[in-house]
């Protein structure tokens, strides 16, 4: 087996998918422009996050839960220039880290709360 995606219940997923693709790297690649408006945005590799609105349940408070419960982790190879960058496009710092292998880890949270890590591994996996 392999992963499909991970998806992520939130309020507005045509802004959140946007955002993604512009400050992330993301591509669409699918898109329902009616309820629950899904969006399927996929890395470089093809790994899929699936961002959509979900009625049935709430939206989860991204903003109040501890990123250790959920978060985003993705490659980055300066995440000094990439911490900065999203910064600058509306992600707030809430931690940096420097482990003692060398692994640097940077924990952002997207402009709706939502926790994403830029990981730069002292030891590639």
């Amino acid at each position: 087996m392999e992963i499909e995606h991970i998806a992520f219940n939130v309020e507005n997923p045509d802004e959140v998918a946007a955002w993604y693709v512009s400050h992330l790297g993301f591509r669409i690649a699918r898109c329902l422009q009616e309820p629950p408006f899904t969006h399927f945005i996929a890395d470089d590799n093809g790994c899929m996050v699936e961002i959509y609105r979900n009625p049935p349940d709430a939206v989860p408070n991204y903003r109040q839960m501890n990123p250790l419960q959920l978060h985003l982790a993705l490659v980055s190879q300066d995440p000094t220039a990439d911490k900065d960058r999203l910064i600058a496009a509306g992600a707030t710092l809430h931690e940096e880290l420097q482990l003692q292998d060398g692994t640097r880890l940077v924990m952002l949270r997207d402009p709706w709360g939502l926790p994403v890590q830029l990981c730069k591994r002292g030891i590639p996996f």
